[in-house]
């Protein structure tokens, strides 16, 4: 070998020693943040034998801090995203948290918590949304994740009508961009599609593209886009709508990509426990309100919030099951159920509604 190439390999050689010197400090520094942990474990259980282990505020506050310190090269959620998963990997050394969400595996519910919760949480799959709730209800899981509402297609009835009758908490939201993918088994030819499977709302939010490549389709809605998956994984010329944990998880081929009509479709999740959660800075607050039947009360019941200066986030209007034409309105709005400045808008609503109920008080979501 030349004298010039191994000055050319030298630089190289340098650099992949660096690159292992600081692996090796990483690694130690994670399993010392390891040891640390297992130690507040031990403080918790000391101090309470019902010591509940993790905590959506300090979560979030930790990860916005690594997001405000980030200096780069990486960016600010991909940072947070790595250390998402060392803090899940910590937690799970003290009592891995059990999560439940609307299934089959491979939905994107799925996909929102363990992007919430990191890899290392036990996610436990649902047949429909009512039973998550229950399945918290019943302590059976810690947590549960629910879809609220789509960025094109609207809010989730089901899971807002679920919540008028539930004692739960809301206890943290997750955002997600949703990218919907056509998909098909290897016994389906690609130029013999006739029928396409997914859910209802995805078939709606890819409804442009299927019109101009595929027009002549049958389109098929199911329970959920892992079904779909799951459906056309043997059948013959069939495809699935569905996302990358599906294809991933049924051996499916991609045939085209990010199908879906809005470029920034997301669908908002929410987070549902037993236990309510502290002040973390950067909060967000739900509730829903039963008004009475009399004219101007949407105005009466958005006054205290315009009164305060307090940020209304969503407003939603549902039919009541008490009656004909009665309705009852879910609010998001920033800030926490013990921020003062809420706690008089709260009591002002209270005394104009025929029925208030704080649905919960959690952090804004951060990834």
């Amino acid at each position: 070998m030349s004298t010039q190439d191994k000055d050319q390999e030298n630089p190289l050689d340098g650099l992949r020693q660096r690159i292992d010197q600081l692996d090796a400090s990483i690694m130690q520094l994670i399993s010392e943040r390891a040891s640390v942990a297992q130690k507040v474990a031990e403080v918790k259980q000391a101090a309470s034998g019902e010591a509940v282990f993790y905590r959506p505020e300090r979560e979030a506050q930790v990860l916005r801090s690594i997001m405000s310190k980030n200096s780069g090269p990486l960016d600010d959620e991909e940072m947070a995203r790595l250390f998402r998963e060392i803090m899940s990997a910590c937690l799970a050394l003290e009592q891995p948290v059990r999560v439940a969400y609307l299934g089959p595996e491979g939905t994107f519910t799925q996909q929102a918590a363990l992007k919430h919760f990191g890899h290392s949480a036990v996610s436990v799959p649902m047949s429909a949304i009512d039973e998550v709730f229950r399945e918290v209800e019943a302590g059976a899981v810690n947590y549960g994740v629910v879809p609220v509402e789509n960025s094109s297609e609207g809010v989730v009835n089901h899971t807002l009508d679920t919540f008028v009758n539930s004692s739960l908490q809301i206890c943290g939201e997750v955002v997600l961009r949703i990218h919907h993918h056509l998909l098909c088994g290897e016994n389906t030819r690609k130029d013999k599609i006739t029928r396409v499977y997914s859910h209802a709302q995805s078939l709606a939010q890819c409804r442009k593209w299927l019109d101009a490549h595929l027009p002549m389709v049958e389109k098929v809605a199911v329970s959920s886009n892992a079904e779909a998956a799951r459906r056309v994984r043997g059948e013959w010329n069939a495809a699935a709508i569905a996302g990358d944990m599906a294809a991933e998880l049924y051996d499916l081929e991609v045939v085209a990509e990010k199908i879906e009509d809005e470029p920034d479709n997301s669908t908002r999740f929410l987070i549902i426990g037993n236990e309510q959660v502290s002040v973390s800075g950067e909060d967000k607050t739900s509730v829903v309100v039963s008004m009475r039947n009399k004219p101007g009360s949407l105005h009466r019941l958005l006054a205290p919030f315009h009164c305060y200066d307090i940020d209304l986030t969503r407003i939603e209007t549902r039919p009541a099951r008490s009656g004909n034409w009665n309705y009852v309105f879910f609010v998001d709005f920033t800030g926490h159920k013990d921020d003062p400045k809420v706690q008089y808008v709260l009591r002002e609503v209270e005394g104009l509604a025929a029925e208030l109920k704080i649905l919960g008080s959690y952090p804004k979501g951060v990834l």
